[in-house]
Formats: C-alpha cells, sequence, structure tokens
C-alpha cells in the first residue's frame, strides 16, 4: 500500500507497465490471427481477403497510437519523475 503520493504514482506507472504490454501482445495475436483466418484459410473468398486488407490497415494504425500513447507515458513519467 503506498503511503505518499510519489509511491502512488510509483504503482499506478507499474501497473501501466504490465497492462500495455499485455495488451499489445493480446492485440497482435489477433491480429495475427485474422490474418491467417483472411489471408490464408478463406484466401480464395474475394469479400474475405477485402476485409483482411482492411483490417490490416486498421490494425496497424492502432499499434502506431498504441505506441505513441506509451511513449508519451514514458516520456511524461521520465520529465515529472526522473
Amino acid at each position: 500500500m503506498p503511503t505518499d503520493y510519489k509511491e502512488l504514482v510509483g504503482l499506478i506507472i507499474g501497473l501501466i507497465n504490465i497492462i500495455i504490454p499485455t495488451i499489445f501482445a493480446a492485440m497482435f495475436v489477433y491480429f495475427v490471427w485474422k490474418m491467417i483466418d483472411s489471408w490464408i484459410i478463406h484466401a480464395g473468398d474475394g469479400k474475405k481477403v477485402e476485409e483482411g486488407k482492411s483490417y490490416a490497415v486498421s490494425a496497424v494504425i492502432a499499434f502506431v497510437v498504441m505506441i505513441s500513447a506509451w511513449g508519451i507515458v514514458a516520456m511524461i513519467k521520465s520529465t515529472l519523475f526522473g
């Protein structure tokens, strides 16, 4: 249990540092599964292939946003708490 503000913030940052990589890993596994499903399992279905392309673009954008957010949090952490 944190006893002061710095420990509380450290606890929250520690939780964020655990949660974000877990979200990245889950999202990556889901992304890989969708690509296998769209481009390998249903390769002959034009609708599924197009759906996979659309999903791939959306996933790449989501990865970029998540990495940027993680970088901003790291920057704030290092700026405020050394």
